[in-house]
């Protein structure tokens, strides 16, 4: 049973930085893609970005860009969202997710396993 587990959430000021982590378990993943979703009250789930487990190929949304950086240490099969730059609108749950499709993957509906996420909130 595959599990992903977040974690580093928190309270941040404008400008400032926080690195979310997704512990994963329960399979290999170099077969997987590996993604990070995020949704405010009211909005619906969104794509954050993603990483190919296997060759660490990234792709990222056009609003955090150059501000967040996505990464993965296969030696302890974790995930990392580097968020710098921030703004009170990256303000949302934030979720790992988990893909047996090949490719970019940037639907929440073809991602087969979800972490239960963590909370981000940007003050101004």
């Amino acid at each position: 049973q595959v599990q992903l587990v977040e974690s580093g959430g928190g309270l941040v000021q404008a400008g400032g930085s926080l690195r979310l982590s997704c512990a994963a378990s329960g399979r290999t993943f170099s077969h997987y893609g590996m993604g990070w979703f995020r949704q405010s009250p009211g909005k619906e789930r969104e794509f954050v970005a993603m990483i190919r487990w296997s060759g660490g190929g990234t792709y990222y949304a056009d609003s955090v860009k150059g501000r967040f950086t996505i990464s993965r240490d296969s030696a302890k099969d974790t995930m990392y969202l580097q968020m710098s730059s921030m703004k009170p609108e990256d303000t949302a749950a934030y979720y790992c997710a988990a893909t047996l499709r090949v490719g970019i993957q940037t639907s929440q509906y073809v991602y087969d396993y979800w972490g239960q996420g963590t909370q981000v909130t940007v003050s101004s």
